[in-house]
Order: C-alpha cells, then sequence, then structure tokens
C-alpha cells in the first residue's frame, strides 16, 4: 500500500524541519544480552533491526528500567518520562491496595490513561486514577503522552501500548465501555453480552477483538477522525490546560477501515489477517502481538496519514499459539524460540522495505526502539553441552521458575502466621492485614523472618537465601516506589533469588512450599523484577534525523531519559518536567536547542551524575536499599535501635535527594524546554552536593 499524503496541520517543530515521522516500538523481553554464552541474543538474532540501528543510529546497551522491574510500569516510564512515583505504577503488572479495613483489594496496571484504582465498584473503594500523579498538589490523573503530538495537528496511533488503548470491555459505571461509548450504546451492549458468554468461547471474545488494543487519538481540527462516525470523545477530565474538542477512535473495529480504505481487516506482513483465535478480525489479544502483526499495523498507520505511531511486540521466548491463546516457555536456543525470532527477524526486513517504498526513512523519520524489561531465565542445563540454538537446537528436560508458598515458608521456617496478602512475584510486595505502620512489632518482626527464608533449588542443589533485597516505605521512597496513593503502598517490598516466584499459599509446607511443574508444558521460565542486572539494564536504539550515528554506546541512561530526548528532537513540549534529560552525546549539536549547546560539558557531567542521584537503580538508590536491607532483617524485639537510626538516616538523606534532585531536573529540563542555558556555578554546586550525598548514602551502606 502506498503512503497517501502527509497529514496536513501536523506541526513537529524538529531543528530544520526534517522529522515528518516518528515511530515508537517497544518490545516485551527481547535482549540485548546472551542469556546463554553459546546462544546468539535475540537483537543477535534479529539482524535486520539490530544492524539498522547500528548502521544508522546509535543503539544504547546500558539503560535501565525502574523497580519493580516489569512490563506496564517499564512501558509507562517510557512513554511519560517520569519515574513511577509520579505516574502512579510501581508495582505491576497488578498491584494491591487497602481497604479502609485493613484488608485489601488487587487491581490492575493495565487499564486505560483515565481508569480508576477501582473502576468495577458502584462505589470505588479506592477512587483515585490507577495514572496518578501529584504535580499540582492534588492527586489527579497523570499527562497523556498523545497530547503535544495531538494538540500539534498530529494523529497519534497506538497498537497494544500500555493503557494508550482500551484495556477491558466493563460495562459498568466506570467501565470502558460506558466512558468511551456510553451506557446502553451498541458497544456497550456488545460488551455485555460478550462478557455473559461461556468464557473461552468465540462470543466471549468478540468485544475485546472489536474494542480494545488498537486507537488512534485525532489531532486538534479532527484528523483522521474527521466525518467518521464512529469517533468518541477522547476524554482527559484532568488535562493540564484542557482538553476539549478532541476525538478518537477505540478498537479494530473502528481503526481498521480507517487505516485501510474501508477494509475490516488488516493483514499482517506475510498477508495473514489479523483477528482473534476464532477467526474474528480485529485485535489478536496482547499475547498475539507478533513482529509481523504490530509492524503490519504501524505501516497501515503511517500510510493513511498517521504520523505518529507507537507500537507493542510481545516476547518472543515464549510459543503464543495463534493469537495468544497459549504460553509455553521456552529456553535460549530452544527450535521453537530460535524459529520465532528469526521470523521477526524477516518481519523487521518486510518492515523497513515497505517503510523505504513508501518514501519513510531514517532521513524523515525517528525510530525509536526499547524493551520494558530484562527477565532471568530459569531452567535446566541444556542439552547438547555446547548447543548454540542456531545449528544445534538445545532442549531442556525443564523450564521453569521456582515456585515458592512464602505463607508456608513463613509459618514453617520462621513460626510467623500473621494474616498478609502479596502481589504475587519474583519482587513480591507484602500487605499485613490491617495496615499496621513500619515500626509496629508485627511489622517487625515480619521483616526479621522475611530476611531469614532460604529455600533449596531444585535445579542446583544450593540452599539459596531468597531475600536479596528488602524495603519498607522508607527505602521504597527512595525508589521512586511510593505514589500519590497512599493505599497501594506495601507494608514490605522483597527482591528475591533471580530464580524464584513467591506467592502467599496456604500456612503450611505440606504441598510442598518449593516446587517446580514436573510434566506437561513449562508456561513461566522467565523471572522478572528483582535488582539484578540482567533484569534492570537494557537497551534503546535510536535512527533519525538528529541522531548521531555512534554504533553501540554504553552510555549510562533509563526509561525517563527516551521520553525527554524524543521531545527535545521533535521541537514539542510536555506540560511537565521529565525526571529524564535529554541524550545530548548521543544527538547532533544542529538538532537540540541552543540552551543545550551551551555549557555543553558541564550539562554532560551534570547530567551523569544526577541519574545515579535519583534514578531507581542509581548509585544513591542502591546504596540505600543495601542499607535498608541490612536495618530490616537486623534488630531484636527488645533492641531495634539499629533500625530505627538508619531508617531515620535514608529517611534524611531521601528528603535532601528529592529537594536537590528537582533543582537540578528543573534546570535541565528549562535547557532543554525553556531556552535557559545552565548556570554553571550552580551546576558545579549541585554536582558536588550530588556525589556528597551518594558518599553518604554509600558510607551508611557500607
Amino acid at each position: 500500500m502506498v503512503r497517501t499524503s502527509d497529514q496536513a496541520g501536523c506541526q513537529l517543530k524538529s531543528a530544520q524541519g526534517q522529522i515528518q515521522h516518528v515511530i515508537s516500538l517497544v518490545f516485551d523481553n527481547t535482549h540485548f544480552t546472551r542469556d546463554n554464552p553459546n546462544v546468539p541474543s535475540d537483537l543477535e538474532q534479529m539482524p535486520h533491526l539490530l544492524n539498522f540501528i547500528r548502521d544508522n543510529g546509535t543503539l544504547m546497551t546500558n539503560d535501565h528500567t525502574v523497580l519493580i522491574s516489569h512490563t506496564a510500569n517499564g512501558i509507562l516510564t517510557s512513554l511519560t518520562g517520569m519515574y513511577s512515583d509520579r505516574h502512579g505504577q510501581a508495582v505491576s503488572n497488578s498491584y494491591r491496595y487497602f481497604r479502609a479495613n485493613g484488608s485489601t483489594a488487587s487491581s490492575s496496571s493495565f487499564k486505560y490513561w483515565t481508569d480508576l484504582v477501582d473502576d468495577t465498584s458502584a462505589v470505588p473503594t479506592d477512587p483515585l486514577p490507577n495514572m496518578v500523579n501529584a504535580d499540582s498538589g492534588a492527586p489527579l490523573n497523570a499527562p497523556a503522552p498523545w497530547v503535544p503530538f495531538t494538540r500539534a495537528g498530529c494523529d497519534f496511533g497506538a497498537t497494544a501500548v500500555a493503557n494508550l488503548v482500551l484495556e477491558n470491555t466493563g460495562t459498568g459505571p466506570n467501565g470502558d465501555m460506558t466512558k468511551v461509548f456510553g451506557a446502553g450504546s451498541p458497544e456497550s451492549i456488545e460488551a455485555a453480552a460478550s462478557n455473559a458468554a461461556p468464557a473461552g468461547s468465540q462470543a466471549r471474545l468478540l468485544a475485546q477483538t472489536d474494542f480494545v488494543g488498537i486507537a488512534v487519538h485525532c489531532a486538534a481540527g479532527g484528523g483522521i477522525c474527521t466525518g467518521n462516525t464512529n469517533a468518541r470523545p477522547d476524554l482527559l477530565p484532568d488535562e493540564p490546560g484542557g482538553y476539549a474538542g478532541f476525538k478518537g477512535l477505540f478498537g479494530a473495529k473502528y481503526v481498521n477501515p480507517a487505516i485501510t480504505g474501508g477494509m475490516a481487516v488488516v493483514n499482517d506482513l506475510s498477508g495473514h489477517p489479523v483477528g482473534d483465535q476464532f477467526g474474528q478480525p480485529g485485535f489478536p489479544g496482547f499475547d498475539g502481538l507478533f513482529a509481523s502483526t504490530t509492524l503490519s499495523y504501524v505501516a497501515h498507520m503511517q500510510e493513511a496519514g498517521i504520523p505518529v505511531t507507537f507500537g507493542y511486540i510481545s516476547d518472543a521466548h515464549d510459543e503464543h499459539g495463534v493469537s495468544g491463546e497459549i504460553h509455553i516457555a521456552d529456553g535460549p536456543g530452544q527450535a521453537t524460540y530460535v524459529s520465532q525470532l528469526h521470523s521477526y527477524d524477516v518481519a523487521f526486513q518486510q518492515f523497513f522495505d515497505r517503510l523505504a517504498a513508501d518514501g519513510l526513512t531514517k532521513d524523515n523519520t525517528l525510530f525509536l526502539f526499547t524493551v520494558d524489561e530484562g527477565d532471568h531465565f530459569v531452567g535446566s542445563t541444556p542439552t547438547p553441552a555446547g548447543c548454540d540454538g542456531v545449528t544445534t537446537p538445545c532442549s531442556y528436560s525443564q523450564v521453569s521458575e521456582v515456585n515458592v508458598n512464602l505463607a508456608g515458608l513463613m509459618a514453617t521456617q520462621q513460626g510467623i502466621t500473621t494474616p498478609f496478602t502479596v502481589h504475587s512475584d519474583m519482587a513480591p510486595t507484602v500487605y499485613i492485614t490491617g495496615n499496621p505502620s513500619r515500626t509496629a512489632t508485627v511489622t517487625r518482626d515480619f521483616g526479621r523472618a522475611l530476611g531469614r527464608l532460604t529455600a533449596v533449588n531444585p535445579f542446583t542443589g544450593a540452599t539459596n537465601d531468597l531475600s536479596v533485597a528488602l524495603a519498607d516505605p522508607v527505602g521504597m521512597k527512595a525508589l521512586h516506589m511510593v505514589t500519590a496513593d497512599p493505599q497501594r503502598t506495601p507494608t514490605l517490598t522483597m527482591f528475591a533469588h533471580p530464580d524464584y516466584f513467591l506467592f502467599a499459599g496456604a500456612a503450611n509446607c505440606t504441598s510442598p512450599c518449593v516446587t517446580v511443574p514436573s510434566t506437561g508444558n513449562f508456561t513461566f521460565a522467565w523471572n522478572h523484577g528483582s535488582i539484578d542486572s540482567e533484569i534492570g539494564t537494557m537497551w534503546l536504539g535510536m535512527v533519525g534525523p538528529g541522531v548521531r550515528h555512534l554504533g553501540m554506546d554504553s552510555t549510562w541512561a533509563d526509561h525517563t531519559d527516551q521520553r525527554a530526548t524524543m521531545m527535545s528532537l521533535l521541537g514539542l513540549q510536555d506540560s511537565y518536567v521529565h525526571d529524564g534529560r535529554v541524550l545530548i552525546d548521543q544527538l547532533f549539536a544542529w538538532a537540540v536547542p541552543q540552551s543545550l549547546i551551551a555549557h555543553r560539558e558541564s550539562l554532560r557531567r551534570l547530567g551523569a551524575t544526577y541519574k545515579q542521584l535519583n534514578a531507581p537503580f542509581g548509585q544513591f538508590s542502591m546504596a540505600t536499599l543495601v542499607a535498608s536491607t541490612r536495618a530490616i532483617k537486623g534488630g531484636t524485639s527488645s533492641d531495634d535501635t539499629s533500625y530505627t537510626s538508619t531508617e531515620n538516616q535514608i529517611s534524611s538523606l531521601t528528603a535532601s535527594r528529592d529537594g536537590l534532585a528537582m533543582q537540578i531536573r528543573a534546570a535541565l529540563d528549562s535547557a532543554a524546554f525553556g531556552d535557559t542555558p545552565l548556570n554553571e556555578q550552580k551546576a558545579k554546586s549541585w554536582i558536588a552536593q550530588a556525589n556528597d550525598l551518594i558518599g553518604q548514602a554509600q558510607t551508611l551502606a557500607g
């Protein structure tokens, strides 16, 4: 399909006006580094993507996620340029929150941008926004990422990217179908019937296939929504500066015809119709976003004149069936894993060729590629020895994380039977019933016991300490894990040994408490959430006008830097100050404002120091986590002075860090977006203060 004319009125304001299109893609759990030294990494097995980035731009291999490292908050941090405490998703992909009576309920991180924590109750038990932000003083909905683009007259297309699209078919008063289409609308009626259909049936999937996962947020003036009777108001009641009169298309049922010239079906890059497992055309489910599917949607949107397109691509190390209806985990070098990566590579070759035929190239398009988080493989030793997956497939007798019944271990190993709930994870968050304070005896006893847990690893036979690190609300604040919603702050967070996945089962170990599935297909073998480097360190690829051709780059960065860098290149501005900074070393001087050229060396030094001071995986945060872990594990019921002293010091250091970080990020943002050159003397002072705080945190950790 040949691209239509560029969208009239789209005002991207890049230097020299070269950027006319934006394509941003995020992978789930796709690795640059090797999980097995003999097996080429995910990116190495996708040479058409890897070489496109390295030959035409910069591949940053030392990018970092937030804590807890997961899909939702990894994506949302990249989208907003804000850490979890400012966009609301510190514990994901779901989280628990305390009710007034001290019990807890569960909520999903994957919700449309304006959804509430509790959007299923007529009277919500937590009425705050899921994407909560308190920059204005009150807890409101975080600003939406598409707004600067649509205000600039550019349509914004999204394929399965977290919270930019409808994520459920709820028909209650706060459900997505009601809010977007209205109570009693044909869409709501369809959704109600679909939700009532038998689980696993074709009818049960219909509403999701029609309305979830695909969206276009239309430009000021209407864009592709103009004259489209299926367009609905794009409501953002808390958006700074207001957001009245904008519309959007929600769901493949309405997006597909708009981007194909009236066809109900979008074909993937190989010509196969995209749909659910029953062949119903539309959204294939979030685990059905193969590269060929997402890249086809991105290409169709660009060809239809939608100049800004964001897309999500499912992981390649799990088998997802036709459209995400199955889930089977594979190990590095396993034949199905290698085959799926090959199909991804072919899709990228087709994608780049198709874009080039449409006139979209590195000379007029900004390409951004990244991954939400890394993960850690758990399984038996591969056979045959030395297998590389490409010439010699690897086989595994077991491919599975090690499951741990946390309640059972606490009771049988430590004698702790305190009632609690948990967000099951490699980094489980604990919510003690009644929501006691962090200094309460029940909390301190629980924390000390949590730190003493051990488990025998079935794969290695070794006895492992389960708790790699521990944090209570004081430590979590240093990690940017305390949001503007106090109901969702856990009692404790446990960052566990990477082989284990912990849940709260029965308070005994007769099951037993540490298990690995012994038969059948293995469903989960890739752990993420904890603080290990392979989980928290990932990659970011940038190609396009203004991006230097550096090939591989090891500069320390994190997900928040992507938003600030993109917006600076595009000449657009958000309504808030980013936690990230513009990656000036990876950009040509002509592509950034003059205020980012002046005092460039000081900006570089300040930006690097700021990351180590403020990033969740920076030196300050990691040092306070070491101190937090020791404090929580230590002390006794009769003498907790060390815990009290350490926690007070962490709290004081974090307050000082927050105050200094706010000044630095404001100065960096003003240089990038406010045409205000950096003050050299202030920068030197801030660097010295930041290094002093980092040093104090490291001394406390030592």
